[in-house]
């Protein structure tokens, strides 16, 4: 995998970061919810509330640790609801909605659902950093992502904690060959907006094999789309074993069969192979162990 020292850290763009418009206050900060395996998969169901900030709109509004923000609605369209998932759409919320207006909040509270009435505020200073967690993926594409610092996020079109940056390639990456580079900021995947960088873990994961998926890409402050190919590889490790009788091993692409102690071994890979008998008597053929890679 290779890891640029230069991308190892964010930029530092605080500076940068401080200037930008800095939208409304609520008062509730807010982290994510899994609470089951398809979450843990794809995307929760909810915000949960880890604290709410004293003399602030969610303490005015009632809402309290503990709390699980499901939908939010602005107006009196019932089909206007939006649906929580991420932390990210909360921060767009904060951004977009004018001063002064007042949202109805879904919230479940110990599994009773309750409505609530919440004030967006003008904020007197920008929002505290968020951390950008990196993420690594070495079986399908071989990549490593860094989430976008805020600057990088809006700079793409992005809430603040959406998006991906591109901070590490494995040699054979299937996405550096389509053109990925590093400092590529992805914006989305298959038409989905990466709200959260493990959204783009689990398009990886559900990819059918030899799949191609659709990436949306800011670079230098331009859009490009790319098509890139999941590869498709089969179960690293296998291992049989009867003791002294037979012994069966398969890892990453070579197998070695051994009956009897060894007195008959036979290695192979997907370009060579090898037998030896009685210890002594070897002989093989092809050619040399060599990586396979996914044509992109």
């Amino acid at each position: 995998m290779e890891e640029p020292p230069a991308y190892h850290a964010e930029p530092n763009d605080e500076a940068a970061r401080v200037a930008l418009p800095i939208g409304c206050f609520t008062g509730v900060v807010l982290g994510e919810a899994r609470g089951s395996l398809d979450a843990l998969l794809d995307q929760p169901e909810g915000l949960l509330v880890k604290s709410v900030i004293e003399n602030s709109p969610a303490e005015a509004a009632g809402l309290r640790e503990g709390d699980l923000l499901l939908s939010v609605k602005r107006g009196g369209d019932a089909a206007a609801d939006l649906g929580l998932h991420w932390p990210s759409e909360w921060r767009k919320l904060e951004l977009e909605t004018p001063p002064n207006t007042s949202v109805s909040l879904a919230v479940d509270r110990g599994g009773v659902d309750q409505t609530v009435s919440l004030a967006f505020v003008p904020r007197i200073r920008a929002a505290d950093r968020d951390a950008t967690p990196r993420i690594r993926e070495e079986e399908r594409v071989g990549i490593v992502l860094r989430g976008a610092t805020e600057v990088e996020a809006r700079a793409a079109g992005l809430a603040p904690g959406a998006g991906a940056v591109v901070v590490g390639l494995a040699r054979e990456s299937p996405w550096k060959k389509r053109g990925l580079r590093f400092g590529d900021v992805l914006k989305s995947i298959d038409g989905r907006e990466i709200a959260h960088q493990d959204l783009v873990l689990a398009a990886i994961r559900s990819a059918k094999p030899d799949a191609e998926l659709s990436l949306a890409v800011v670079r230098d402050g331009k859009s490009i789309e790319i098509r890139a190919p999941v590869s498709s590889r089969a179960s690293e490790m296998r291992h049989v074993g009867v003791p002294i009788v037979f012994d069966y091993e398969r890892v990453r692409g070579e197998s070695t069969t051994s009956v009897l102690l060894g007195l008959f071994r036979v290695r192979k890979t997907s370009a060579a192979w090898d037998v030896r008998i009685l210890w002594l008597i070897h002989f093989g053929g092809g050619d040399a162990d060599r990586l396979q890679e996914v044509d992109a």
